[in-house]
């Protein structure tokens, strides 16, 4: 993945390594330098990302109680 740096020495973090790491507004990055001469850029929070479970999680609303469930399946109206 390739970006341009502007003139203020500024990139945008391409979408697919933001959602890879997590990384959302608010969030500290780190640049490290690694033993081949590369620069590494990690999460500086520690803050793990959120699971594609954990993004699922929460109260879908209130719904159907089970003896209306029931009462669909059997075809009672």
């Amino acid at each position: 993945m390739t970006t341009t740096v502007t003139a203020k020495g500024q990139v945008t973090i391409p979408k697919a390594v933001r959602d890879l790491l997590g990384i959302v507004p608010g969030s500290e990055v780190d640049f490290q330098r690694a033993a081949d001469g590369s620069v590494v850029l990690i999460r500086a929070d520690k803050k793990q990302p959120a699971s594609r479970f954990q993004k699922l999680r929460g109260h879908a609303g209130k719904g159907l109680d089970t003896d209306a469930i029931m009462a669909l399946t059997r075809g009672e109206s």
